[in-house]
């Protein structure tokens, strides 16, 4: 059961009750529907990144999938919150790659979103033994393939629970 597509959602959902803010932030992702299942944070090898549109049509209501999922809630007043996820994926299609989970408070999207596309970076590159990364560091596109998806919110006055939500969905193979 090795994934070959994957695809980047995000999304925010704002309720009086913690789970349900997380269930609107699911719905706003567009993978309410699904069992998700949370992972450790591995792209496998040549696993491809395809649009989140493409990866929701080959999903049915009620699967199993597998996600690596970053999530953020407070009922905290005017709190900004972010969650994301950063990936780095060789271009060598033999090695595998990262997908790193970030939940912070007072960061901005971008912020936040490079943050764990810099982290992921990292992972990626302690697994290159021997090769000086910082050496390769402007050369980067040639070597991987590095992106991130990033959602911020901020929470209301009232107690209401707003949640922050980022995944990576794994397509499984043959969908």
């Amino acid at each position: 059961m090795i994934p070959r597509q994957l695809f980047l959602t995000k999304g925010c959902g704002k309720h009086k009750e913690r789970m349900l803010s997380l269930e609107l932030a699911l719905r706003e992702a567009g993978i309410a529907q699904y069992n998700l299942v949370k992972v450790t944070s591995i792209v496998p090898p040549g696993c491809i990144i395809i649009p989140k549109k493409e990866g929701l049509t080959r999903l049915s209501p009620g699967e199993i999938i597998f996600c690596v999922m970053a999530e953020n809630s407070t009922n905290e007043p005017n709190r900004v919150m972010a969650a994301s996820i950063g990936l780095a994926a060789p271009k060598e299609k033999d090695r595998h790659g990262y997908l790193l989970e970030h939940q912070s408070f007072d960061q901005d999207e971008q912020e936040a979103g490079n943050y764990a596309e810099s982290l992921a970076v990292e992972m990626l590159a302690t697994t290159y033994k021997g090769v000086s990364w910082y050496k390769h560091k402007n050369h980067l596109d040639e070597i991987a393939t590095t992106m991130n998806i990033a959602q911020t919110a901020v929470s209301e006055e009232g107690g209401l629970w707003t949640t922050a939500l980022a995944v990576a969905v794994f397509v499984p193979e043959g969908n």
